[in-house]
């Protein structure tokens, strides 16, 4: 045990000793309660700073303390209002709330040592909580000093009035926290985690910005405001060029002459595809946006999950909104065909306009398809029309009326992706060349530290897909065709007045750039090498090990390994800290003395203390007695009377020296007695 915790000295102001645990605790609990101080109501962070401060003024004498059936009457009404507010107690939401209003109400009985470990223990609960419902990396530092101030705390209350110096508590909690790491450790890699929702909560309702499954005039343009990531990309081999770049989501079929819809309509059988060119591999980490697209590059081969649904139209649909960081392999094309023809049904739905709307529009697709022979030949009129018609791209054009697209074509000439996608597919299917309306993202931004494109919400963008007999399905983006500059500038570069000041200073400035890529590329490895772990890699961690054929026999040896060797290596550790301590500067003095004092003649004994020891000498050795006794009753007093700081350093070093300048000589030998003669 330290020589600290042996001998405290008594406080300075002992009348204050009994509020410091109180203290303590306080501060342990509401720091956890904060962690989760947004994801709780304002009622019960109100709650919890009122019965904080009621019970730091009963710590303090300035308050009664709250009588017992006041504490039952004010449970019961806070219980009623979580219930109300959740109507559950169930969940991680609920929950959170519940326990925080519940260590609020202890907090106005805590008395004693036990109770205020339970509320500690609360406290460590909360921090749990924030845990679960959040682990992003700039987070940790907050979890790592809450369980510091915990466990501090913890210590403070079991030395109570001791007065245990801050200092103290605070170092023995971090050595506690250090030693307990490995084992930690060991439990992350080896502890058999089970695959599928074991493990899962409950997930928020909280709903994010992102692509939805209708587009109307404006609604792109308020997503690509947004500088925020909407998915991350990693490719293993080969990496498509930039105009190749799209990242297919929802794909919308139904128009109103308004707003594009993905519409309720009865899936129809795709022609057969052949795969053109080489495949992409690639893994796609998507950021939580309370939407179920799982997006690809282009034209995704199948799913890669059992539970996302790979449509007709090939998308990823997954059957539970993203909630949480998603990551899963896909494999695409970028180039296909079909030689077999569109079926009858699939071309009604993909050639559906509404009646008595845009009638200019179609006016424009009739003239245009009679100097066509033929459906390419439309699709490079249409093309030319958008190329010569004096449109401009803008993420502020004009609001349009009820016939959009003939307020877009003739009048406006003026919008973006949307506007523009909208358009074209409009005056397709008047010319009767069956078209979709897809959205996604097109393009991403290169971090060379984490060797990986960031996709942002920035890049969100709509075009066309029309068919051509004999070759399929083909991509046609008029945004392209207007502002061919969107395909390989970002949109900072093309209009950047679309986002806010901050966000321009952020990201034009080559060394916060920089920073923010770096920063950027830790928070992606902590979010797939931690928060992300899973049995696959606890798996491969043993087979790089040497492990062969590593599964849950494997996993439960090494965890048991790890654990031995921690058992193992505490209990070297204990063994060595309870050990003789080296002696401190004035014990070493106080020795010196205890050596001179014997070579007089008059040892200390082994169970002496300095003062018993100071009143045999002055028994035995009255000579020695006025020399002897003043050091020794100024070590009892050095060692265990109330002097710290600096003054005890001085006084050390100046026993020390009174050490060192005493004198006494040494007992003579006892000769031995001669025989007489007589005898």
């Amino acid at each position: 045990m330290d020589s600290r915790l042996r001998a405290v000295p008594p406080p300075l102001h002992a009348e204050r000793e009994p509020l410091r645990p109180m203290l303590w605790t306080i501060a342990a609990f509401v720091a956890g309660a904060l962690l989760n101080v947004d994801r709780i109501p304002l009622w019960a962070t109100a709650v919890l700073i009122a019965c904080a401060a009621w019970q730091l003024s009963v710590a303090a004498h300035k308050l009664p303390a709250l009588p017992k059936p006041a504490q039952l009457i004010l449970t019961f009404v806070l219980v009623t209002c979580v219930v109300a507010t959740f109507h559950t107690l169930n969940g991680l939401p609920a929950g959170t709330v519940l326990l925080v209003v519940m260590g609020s109400i202890k907090l106005l009985e805590t008395r004693g040592r036990r109770d205020r470990y339970i509320v500690i223990g609360a406290a460590l609960f909360l921090l749990l909580a924030a845990c679960l419902d959040r682990q992003a990396l700039a987070r940790l530092p907050l979890y790592l000093g809450d369980a510091l101030l915990c466990c501090t705390a913890l210590l403070v209350s079991a030395y109570g009035g001791a007065g245990l110096e801050i200092r103290v508590a605070a170092k023995l909690a971090a050595r506690s926290l250090l030693l307990a790491l490995p084992l930690a450790l060991v439990f992350f890699l080896f502890f058999p985690r089970l695959p599928g929702g074991f493990w899962a909560l409950p997930a928020n309702d909280d709903a994010i910005t992102g692509l939805g499954e209708s587009m109307s005039p404006g609604s792109i343009s308020q997503l690509t405001a947004s500088y925020d990531p909407a998915f991350r990309v990693r490719f293993a081999g080969a990496i498509p060029p930039p105009q190749e770049r799209y990242w297919r989501g929802p794909v919308l079929h139904d128009f109103d002459g308004y707003t594009w819809r993905r519409g309720v309509v009865e899936a129809y059988r795709q022609p057969a595809l052949r795969y053109l060119g080489e495949p992409f591999r690639y893994s796609v980490t998507l950021v939580p946006d309370a939407n179920r697209w799982w997006f690809t590059l282009d034209t995704v081969v199948g799913s890669p999950d059992k539970h996302v649904f790979f449509s007709y139209d090939y998308d990823l649909i997954a059957r539970e909104p993203v909630t949480q960081l998603t990551t899963y392999d896909a494999l695409s094309y970028t180039h296909t065909e079909s030689s077999e023809p569109l079926s009858n049904f699939a071309r009604k739905i993909e050639s559906a306009l509404p009646p008595n709307r845009n009638p200019r529009t179609r006016e424009l697709a009739a003239r245009l398809r009679e100097r066509a022979a033929a459906d390419p030949d439309f699709v490079r009129a249409v093309i030319d029309f958008f190329r010569t018609g004096g449109f401009q791209y803008s993420l502020t054009p004009p609001m349009l009326d009820l016939d959009s697209v003939d307020d877009f074509l003739f009048h406006t000439r003026e919008g973006f992706c949307g506007h523009y996608a909208s358009a074209f597919v409009a005056l397709m299917r008047a010319g009767g060349v069956p078209a979709r309306v897809v959205t996604g993202y097109q393009g991403g931004e290169w971090n060379p530290i984490g060797g990986y494109f960031l996709i942002r919400q920035s890049d969100a963008h709509a075009w066309a897909e029309i068919w051509i007999e004999g070759r399929g399905w083909r991509r046609v983006d008029p945004t392209a065709i207007v502002a061919p500059e969107r395909l390989s500038r970002g949109i900072l570069d093309i209009l950047p007045n679309a986002v806010s000041g901050r966000t321009r200073l952020l990201y034009t400035t080559p060394l916060l750039v920089h920073l923010l890529q770096g920063w950027d590329a830790l928070n992606t490895a902590w979010n797939e090498r931690i928060v992300k772990f899973d049995v696959n890699m606890q798996l491969g961690i043993l087979e790089r090990l040497g492990v062969r054929s590593a599964d849950w026999t494997a996993l439960v040896a090494a965890l048991a390994s790890g654990l031995i060797g921690w058992l193992a290596w505490i209990a070297w550790h204990i063994g060595r800290s309870a050990g003789p301590r080296p002696a401190d500067r004035l014990a070493r003095a106080y020795a010196r003395l205890c050596r001179k004092l014997a070579r007089a003649g008059i040892a200390r004994d082994a169970h002496e203390g300095p003062l018993d020891y100071a009143a045999r000498i002055v028994r035995r050795r009255p000579d020695l007695a006025p020399r002897a006794q003043p050091l020794l009753a100024r070590y009892a007093h050095l060692r265990y009377g109330p002097v710290g700081g600096e003054v005890a350093a001085a006084a050390t070093a100046a026993f020390e020296r009174m050490v060192l300048r005493l004198h006494v000589a040494r007992r003579p030998r006892s000769t031995p007695l001669r025989r007489s003669k007589s005898l």
